[in-house]
């Protein structure tokens, strides 16, 4: 892979119940686990926020991407949201995610829609980096 750009971030503190920052300080949030996963739902993010807002905005592009190359773009109101799940894995020896990918106000007849939402999904950085590991199943209305 020819590499364009390399973010850079660290973590400190209890992991999960730490904080976490980028090298540049774009980025400096303090880390709570959220009650669900046994935690104090601290005023803190947490991991899966973080990867829900990256996969909507890379998906976002990815969508934007395919769809103007096809010649149908999706409007200006288009909206990808991510939804997370974290639980422990089949196995019980550790855990896993899912994710949900939902893409609303698109202005495309549903068949456009649909098979542009499967070519994102073929063209997202995200995508490719979970294919094969984590169940995403996407939809459009």
């Amino acid at each position: 892979m020819d590499v364009l750009y390399k973010a850079h971030a660290t973590a400190s503190g209890g992991g999960r119940n730490g904080r976490s920052h980028t090298d540049d300080g774009k980025i400096d949030v303090a880390l709570s686990v959220p009650k669900a996963m046994g935690g104090d739902d601290g005023p803190g993010t947490n991991p899966e926020q973080l990867f829900a807002t990256g996969y909507a905005a890379c998906y976002m592009g990815a969508l934007r991407l395919v769809s103007g190359h096809a010649g149908t773009p999706v409007g200006p109101d288009t909206r990808v949201h991510a939804g997370i799940g974290f639980g422990k894995n089949d196995h019980g020896e550790g855990y896993n995610i899912s994710v949900d990918l939902k893409v609303t106000d698109h202005g495309l007849d549903k068949a456009v829609i649909d098979d542009l939402i499967q070519k994102a999904h073929q063209v997202c950085p995200y995508s490719n980096a979970t294919r094969g590991n984590v169940d995403v199943a996407l939809s459009a209305e």
